[in-house]
């Protein structure tokens, strides 16, 4: 898989989500479900990739192609897959976060649980 994709930090996620323009953003988390109950970041959307057979064909009609998509797993890798599918789909400007929300609670965010 050769990157064509941007990255983040965990420490520029937390700057760009207290910016006012945040809700310009598109927010992805492609963890599975019962993650997402133990650990959860607000404002992200859920896209679980065991569901990717449910949410894929829809994908157009629920994110857009050019707005800064971010998104999220739990250490990043999941992440990463998804934003190489996503700029394979022509998406413009998508970020993985790297270290993803494990990452965010060591670094940014204490009071989110790691798992």
């Amino acid at each position: 898989m050769s990157e064509i994709f941007a990255q983040i930090t965990v420490e520029e996620l937390a700057r760009q989500l207290a910016e006012t323009n945040a809700d310009k953003l598109q927010l992805v988390d492609v963890r599975e479900p019962y993650e997402i109950e133990l650990a959860a970041l607000p404002g992200f959307v859920a896209f679980p990739l065991s569901e990717f057979a449910e949410w894929s064909g829809e994908i157009d009609a629920r994110l857009d192609r050019d707005t800064e998509t971010l998104v999220l797993c739990h250490h990043g890798v999941r992440s990463a897959q998804m934003c190489q599918w996503l700029t394979d789909r022509g998406f413009t400007n998508v970020k993985n976060i790297v270290g993803g929300i494990d990452a965010y609670s060591m670094v940014v965010d204490r009071t989110v649980p790691r798992y």
